[in-house]
Order: structure tokens, then sequence, then C-alpha cells
């Protein structure tokens, strides 16, 4: 079981206790942090370890201008990276800034300079080769602008902007004595949170969700399971986490590697899934979501020593396994529960029908059906379309990402809250 212990690449760095101090909704996150030359450039350190507080791994790009303000050991110090200064033979520029290798470059402070060079794809810096391989690779790149309020209103800067803003996103600067002066750090992270998803009502929710399969066994090495691979239920939880939810993920043997800030208890068998809900039921929680793909049979009398492979044949009987979702509301009347619905080559009237009664049947107050048997979705399983279901409407997300129908449902759940 995973609670809050933090597991760091650099265990030894004594930097890295605060990661997740304050928070886990940039677990998982790495943040490419550009400190261009600003004497803004000291509040740069502070936002790093915000960055941190709330679970995000930070690696700093420093310019020339900014090592003579900053020590590049106060970098190092602070997010337990190496700070870039200079690119090398090893490529620094491409392990940070290519495609997939962050999840966010945030510019804090970014010059005139910095700029304009990213407005006009001049990479003569590390910060700007950094930049120019980020924009490429489409990483998010968020700009916290700090100047003069002269060059602010330049012509040139403002045409470089106006180039930009479509493109990336800026923060925007406080209009202070003459000067555009650098956002707050605790502005820049509240940006960034809402970027990555964090909600004022899903905020300290308290969220028990199941994913993936179960295994029922046969003998002490056959089992009968299904094809479940977990993705939607644990890309729903790190929605969630991003959210600022507090979520407890209940997993079977699924093929996705959990999210990092969720608190995860691996089980097996649906014996084992309903045995851990009805104990972490005894908690209070704000919200339950039935993801997890749990066998509806079960073996009723599985073997204690191995069958045999001599026998040309073998009857195995199986027994209804008790439905989980049914005893939610039993346990706290109050919880908003989610239920999930898959068929396999039905009419959507039948898929919408069929969830009704389930919604009925369960008390719940909503369900996320699919039909796992179209064509389209066995020749490609990664994206998938879903139908969200209550009492007053249905909603379909259309055919898309998972990763997309996992923010799809976190915004109707977020909704129905309000």
């Amino acid at each position: 079981m995973v609670g809050k212990k933090k597991v760091h690449k650099k265990k030894d760095h004594p930097s890295l206790d605060i990661v997740n101090s304050s928070g886990f909704e940039l677990s998982g996150k790495k943040i490419v942090l550009c400190v261009a030359g600003s004497v803004a450039a000291y509040k740069s350190i502070e936002l790093a370890r915000l960055f941190m507080r709330h679970g995000a791994e930070v690696e700093c790009v420093a310019s020339s201008a900014v090592t003579k303000l900053i020590q590049p050991d106060y970098f190092k110090w602070a997010t337990g990276n190496e700070v870039i200064t200079k690119l090398t033979g090893e490529l620094e520029h491409i392990k940070l800034a290519d495609y997939n290798q962050a999840d966010l470059i945030v510019v804090y402070p970014a010059t005139a300079n910095t700029l304009g060079k990213l407005a006009n794809g001049i990479d003569d810096t590390p910060i700007s080769t950094v930049l120019t391989v980020g924009f490429g690779s489409k990483i998010p790149i968020v700009i916290c602008p700090a100047m003069h309020a002269a060059m602010y209103d330049n012509a040139a800067i403002k045409k470089n902007i106006e180039f930009l803003k479509n493109k990336i996103d800026f923060v925007s600067p406080q209009m202070i004595e003459g000067k555009a002066k650098a956002p707050e750090p605790e502005d820049v992270l509240e940006y960034v949170l809402k970027k990555f998803g964090y909600s004022s009502i899903l905020k300290n929710k308290k969220i028990l969700i199941t994913a993936g399969p179960t295994i029922e066994y046969i003998d002490p090495v056959r089992v009968i399971t299904n094809q479940s691979s977990g993705k939607t239920g644990v890309l729903l939880a790190s929605e969630l986490i991003s959210a600022g939810s507090k979520v407890t993920l209940v997993y079977g043997p699924g093929t996705e590697k959990p999210p990092k800030g969720a608190k995860v208890i691996r089980i097996s068998t649906s014996k084992e899934m309903s045995e851990v809900v009805k104990k972490e039921m005894e908690k209070k929680f704000d919200i339950v979501i039935m993801g997890a793909a749990i066998a509806d049979y079960t073996p009723e009398k599985p073997s204690k020593k191995k069958i045999k492979s001599t026998a040309k044949k073998i009857k195995i009987s199986l027994k209804k396994a008790p439905k989980i979702i049914d005893q939610i509301k039993k346990y706290q009347k109050n919880v908003f529960l989610v239920g999930f619905k898959a068929e396999v080559n039905i009419s959507k009237k039948e898929l919408i029908n069929s969830s009704l009664q389930k919604l009925k049947e369960t008390n719940a107050d909503m369900i996320i059906a699919n039909d796992i048997g179209s064509l389209r979705y066995k020749k490609n399983p990664e994206n998938n379309e879903v139908l969200i279901i209550d009492s007053k409407k249905v909603k379909s997300s259309g055919w898309k990402t998972k990763q997309k129908i996992a923010k799809f449902i976190r915004h109707e759940i977020e909704n129905k809250l309000k």
C-alpha cells in the first residue's frame, strides 16, 4: 500500500523533503523553470519551492546574467537538481524540452530579450534554445514578463507578445512604479495549478475510486479475469489529484502505473476489493467512483492444489459475485456515487436504458456508460466514447483519447457538485 510516502529520484538530497508538503496537485509533473536576467530572478527560488511543495520535480535553466546575481548552487539547493547554465554534448536542451520530456516550461522572470528570441526563433543561449525546442515539441509554456514599463510598451515587444499569446500562456506582470514587475510566485503557482486542472469545487474532496480488473482463482495458478487495463480509472484518479482532491485508489492487477499522490491499495480478487472498499468506507468520503471491472462470477469451489493437466475435460461451477456498488449508499447514505456500465454491441438507446436501470438499482448519482464491443473501439482501444447518464440528462463525450475522456468525466462530476 502506498500512501503519503515520498519517493524521489534523488532520495539523498535534503531539499526534496518538502515535496508534496502542501499538496499533490503537481505530483508526477516535471517543470522546467527558465530564469532570465532580471533582478526579479531572486523570486524564482521561491517559485521553484512552491512547485515542489505541490509535488512537482523542478529543473532550472539560468541565463549568464542570472548567475551574476544568484550562484548556481542556490538553484541546486532549492530543487535537488543541477542547474543548466550552458549547453554541452549532453544535449541538455533535448533532455529537458524534447517531445514528452517535460510537462511544462515556466519562464520566470521573462525579459524583453527572451520574449524576442522565442518569437523570432533565435536560440543562442541555453534558455532560448530550451524554449525553441519546447515550442516545437508543443510542451506548454508559461511566460511571466518582467521589465520597465517603457520596454513593455515598446511596439516591437507588443508585436512579439501578440504573435505568442495564442500559442503560449502569459501571467500578466504587476504595473508598479513605472515597471512591469514579475507576478508574485503565489500568483504563478495558482495559474499553473489551474492549468493542470485545479478546482475550487473538488479541492480537498475525499474520493474513493476503484480501477482495473479482478482475478478469480480456479486453482493456485489459474484464474478467470477480463481485459481491463485500468487506464481510464488511473487517468481519472490523476485528474482528481490535479484538481486538489484526496484520492484513495483501490486497484486491481491493471497494466497502468498508478498516479503519484494517491493512496493506492492493491487487490487481486473481487472478494478482496469488496473487503477493502467496506473497510475504507468506515471513513468519510465525499465521492465514490466504482470504475473497476469487477468479476460478475467467481469459481464456486476453487481447487487448493493445481489441477492436473491430464484430464481431457474439467467442469468449473461459477457463482454470482456480490455487486459492491449496491452496498455503497448503505455504507454512506449521502456520498456522491459514480458507477460504470460496459456493454457490447448494443444500440445507444439500449445502452441508455441499461444505464438508467443501473442508476435506479444502485441509487447512483451518475453512470458512465460505453460500448466496448464496437469495431472502432476494438481497432483503437486507446480511444473511447462514453455517455454520462443521470436522472436528468444524457451527455456524450464524443470519440476521444482516454486522457480526454478522464478530463470530461472529471468536469461532469465537478458540474454536478456545483
